[in-house]
């Protein structure tokens, strides 16, 4: 007896796609250009350096923590009262939120061919993984 495949059969399996290995190579390609384009990128910071700009508002860093000290002090003074802690968490909040205000990312010169190559494997890979995950799931 022979078992005949019909062309549906064949066209279905000439479709269908590992997607396990699918995403790991997107997995693996969004890893593999993430990882190079972060090595070249350099972060430096001026946080502690002098002043803060928020929007019109030039602050000196050293002020960020004021909100804070005076929050933990009225903590201290009454350790249930809410206002304290309101102000403690804005204080925290506020260092936070200067801190990386105050960040800076340089990317240094690089050649058009590596600039492709990290474009092709970040969004490659990302297109990959993305097309996996939100796939139709089969019947």
């Amino acid at each position: 007896m022979e078992i005949k495949e019909t062309q549906e059969e064949k066209d279905k399996m000439k479709r269908e796609r590992n997607e396990l290995v699918e995403f790991l190579c997107g997995a693996a390609m969004l890893s593999a250009g993430l990882y190079l384009f972060c090595n070249k990128v350099t972060v430096t910071t001026g946080f502690f350096a002098g002043r803060i700009q928020f929007g019109d508002i030039s602050v000196a860093s050293g002020l960020t923590i004021i909100p804070l000290i005076i929050g933990i002090v009225m903590i201290f003074l009454n350790p249930d009262a809410f206002l304290g802690k309101l102000v403690t968490a804005l204080g925290f909040i506020i260092i936070i939120v200067s801190i990386i205000a105050s960040t800076h990312f340089y990317l240094p010169k690089i050649t058009l061919f590596e600039w492709i190559l990290y474009l092709v494997l970040i969004f490659g890979g990302l297109a990959l993984v993305v097309r996996v995950l939100f796939a139709k799931p089969k019947e």
